[in-house]
């Protein structure tokens, strides 16, 4: 994220948080806090969230707690209660997103995603409130003709920016049909060397 608050403010038309907050700028991270957009009422609100919905483990060693990150199954009951209810749908703003994949001598560099054409884009995100405050995940899909060679498991799901407010508001059968591969010819690959 390259973006500052104010700049993600005038893109989304969103009021800023009350308090005054900046969050370090660059990579996120799972468990880390992460700007979102979600509706508050008729308006949108720029807010602070964690990212990973957070799920207890019992192993032999005990419990402990995981950040899961991504939606890959709309159907599942862990899910469909956020997915079902618009009020829990958010926009997470990007300037760019990365992923291991393939490299030379069996290597595993990091790409970069971006999409020129959009400084700041969205990917489609559910949140609820947790014990230590609101939390995040994103939703993927399959990839890409950009991604998939890259990363042939998934990618997030982008939204185009016509749709952003239909993500926030829809049904959620309207709402899971935008869930799709961004077209791969919008994007850009960047190997970091």
């Amino acid at each position: 994220m390259s973006a500052s608050e104010k700049e993600l403010a005038e893109r989304y038309g969103a009021a800023l948080p009350m308090a005054d907050v900046t969050l370090p700028g660059g990579e996120l991270f799972p468990k880390r806090p992460a700007w979102v957009v979600r509706r508050r009422g008729r308006a949108l609100q720029l807010d602070i969230m964690r990212w990973g919905f957070p799920l207890d483990v019992t192993g032999p060693r005990g419990g402990t707690t995981k950040a899961v990150t991504n939606v890959r199954n709309y159907a599942s009951s862990f899910w469909r209660s956020a997915l079902s209810d618009p009020a829990h749908r958010c926009l997470v703003p990007v300037t760019a997103f990365s992923e291991y994949g393939p490299g030379p001598a069996g290597g595993k560099p990091l790409y970069w995603f971006d999409v020129p054409s959009r400084p700041i884009f969205s990917f489609a995100g559910i949140w609820r409130p947790a014990d230590n405050g609101p939390v995040f995940a994103c939703l993927t899909t399959e990839p890409n003709s950009l991604i998939a060679p890259i990363h042939p498991k998934a990618m997030p799901v982008v939204l185009l920016e016509e749709n952003e407010q239909r993500w926030l508001s829809a049904s959620i059968e309207v709402a899971l049909s935008l869930a799709v591969p961004f077209p791969g010819q919008l994007m850009e690959a960047t190997m970091q060397p």
